[in-house]
């Protein structure tokens, strides 16, 4: 079963969710994570049957369905998802970036570079190994 990875960002009020090169470009937005989730993978669907009607080159397993969608959240999808279970005060002190920056990058106004990334997901990881160890 071939993966095909699915980009989900934050912008403005909804979640975003893009994947190029697949006969072209399919992009969807909602407002919770569940929901572009779904929504993603019933346009998917209906943007490859209209493919394989039109006659578009596509991949084997993408024709025969045997593919899996696996949903990479960006920073700021992530970030967002979280907000209200961890503060950002708690992901500043964690990871060391400032609570401001962590704002830029859960709005999407901002990109985090892959060090700064890396910082913000050990530190989630730390949180959550501590809720653990109680």
């Amino acid at each position: 079963m071939e993966k095909i990875n699915v980009k989900v960002g934050w912008s403005g009020n909804n979640y975003s969710a893009v994947v190029e090169n697949i006969g072209g470009v399919v992009l969807v937005t909602h407002k919770t994570l569940d929901g572009i989730k779904k929504d993603f993978s019933e346009s998917f669907k209906f943007h490859i049957d209209g493919c394989i009607k039109d006659g578009d080159e596509l991949p084997e397993y993408i024709v025969k369905g045997e593919y899996e969608l696996n949903f990479n959240l960006e920073i700021s999808a992530l970030l967002h998802k979280l907000d209200g279970i961890i503060t950002r005060a708690a992901l500043a002190r964690i990871s060391g970036i400032n609570e401001k920056q962590l704002g830029h990058y859960m709005t999407g106004h901002r990109s985090p570079r892959p060090a700064q990334q890396q910082k913000i997901i050990t530190a989630i990881h730390n949180i959550g190994n501590e809720f653990i160890s109680v």
